[in-house]
């Protein structure tokens, strides 16, 4: 049984995602095979989000369908274009969620901007402070994407979790101390990002030309893979596991075979130099690659 530091992402489940998506939006077939391996190699919680086109109803009706609907846990995301500070508005996307998802109650709900938690104080928290109270949800958390906006939230009375972008290039929240605040804390961190939008899982010649500024990097990941005899999944799963033990770490799937390749590399024992040896080589990597808000679209 896989350890419960793994969440299905189901982006994948409801809009083509990732630089390296090869093959599109999986059908609701598809899509309960893969919530079904998930289910069947011990993962228990899933991540979705109301902006995340049909994820919430293909992820509903998969769970449905399986039988597995009322053990799930569910992480899910306000949209980010509601009023947040619409207590009316919020229950009635709430109550939308859980019909879509076929449940009566939510293990999560997150804010899915970290700048919408500026109105945290202005009432915004009485509002989920009464999810919590009625029992439709469990946890309530934040997706952020900077390290100071992670801190405010650790910070932040009535926020159980967060989630953030990590990965073996992108260490800018291990650095400036969230990991260590986190488990001061008491508090749950969900890593996403993991292989970067599928970038760090790319060949170097098959990245587009838009993004050819990441070649560089690609190209080092594919010379260490050779070196610890390692594929850069293993490695990319491997150093967030080494480096976060307690983190729980997202990662999503097209097909069900990828699923069954996550949980392989999951289990894969890394070299006891790898930790140190990805922190030296990659201790400095610029922020154009790793922010996808900032890749060019441009072909």
């Amino acid at each position: 049984m896989t350890p419960p530091h793994l969440v299905l992402g189901t982006a994948q489940l409801g809009l083509p995602y990732g630089v390296a998506n090869r093959t599109g939006q999986p059908d609701q077939r598809i899509a309960t095979a893969i919530v079904r391996e998930a289910w069947e190699n011990g993962i228990r919680e899933f991540d979705t989000a109301q902006g995340y086109g049909t994820s919430e109803a293909v992820l509903g009706k998969a769970l449905y369908q399986l039988g597995i609907a009322k053990k799930a846990k569910i992480i899910t995301k306000f949209h980010p274009c509601l009023d947040h500070l619409d207590a009316s508005l919020l229950s009635d996307a709430l109550n939308q969620s859980l019909e879509k998802l076929g449940c009566h109650r939510l293990y999560g709900i997150m804010l899915h901007r970290e700048e919408v938690l500026s109105q945290w104080d202005r009432g915004l928290n009485e509002i989920f402070g009464e999810f919590v109270l009625s029992g439709m949800v469990k946890r309530i958390g934040v997706s952020v994407y900077s390290p100071q906006r992670a801190t405010k939230a650790l910070k932040t009375d009535g926020i159980d979790m967060i989630q953030l972008p990590a990965n073996l290039l992108d260490r800018r929240f291990e650095k400036s101390g969230v990991y260590q605040l986190a488990a001061e804390l008491n508090k749950t961190i969900y890593i996403r990002s993991v292989f970067l939008q599928g970038l760090i899982l790319m060949n170097p010649g098959d990245i587009p030309h838009n993004l050819s500024f990441t070649r560089p990097v690609i190209k080092k990941i594919k010379s260490l893979s050779h070196t610890f005899g390692l594929s850069p999944q293993e490695m990319a799963l491997g150093y967030i596991k080494a480096e976060l033990p307690d983190g729980h770490v997202l990662f999503g799937a097209e097909t069900p075979l990828q699923v069954r390749e996550n949980m392989t590399a999951w289990q894969k024992k890394m070299p006891g130099s790898f930790k140190e040896t990805i922190k030296s080589i990659f201790h400095d990597v610029d922020e154009q690659i790793l922010n996808p808000s900032l890749w060019s679209r441009s072909m």
